[in-house]
């Protein structure tokens, strides 16, 4: 259930983006980051895991887009060391399709 709320949160971030609202589209984003950082995955019994992990790394992206519209350089540098070297050190392939998928 929550994880759903994550992920419409993503889908207004996105649609914030599109109408330039970037305040707006960071607090969705933060918003999905903290509905699925309350609980642990075994919490979840509806998506996989990597459906979680996608919903969390476009959250990421979009929030970093948001940041640097914004110039809040800082914080854009910190949510790219967690998108980037967590996603690229696990060696899974989720970062790149969540990149094609938001494409």
């Amino acid at each position: 259930m929550e994880d759903r709320r994550a992920e419409k949160s993503c889908e207004q971030a996105c649609e914030s983006l599109k109408r330039q609202d970037y305040e707006m589209a960071l607090k969705h984003c933060t918003e999905a980051l903290l509905s699925l950082g309350q609980y642990s995955m075994a919490d979840f019994t509806g998506p996989c895991p990597l459906e979680i992990e996608r919903i969390k790394i476009e959250s990421l992206l979009y929030r970093i887009a948001s940041f640097l519209q914004l110039k809040n350089y800082v914080q854009a540098d910190e949510d790219c060391r967690h998108v980037l070297g967590e996603g690229l050190a696990k060696g899974e392939d989720a970062f790149r399709a969540v990149l094609c998928c938001m494409q």
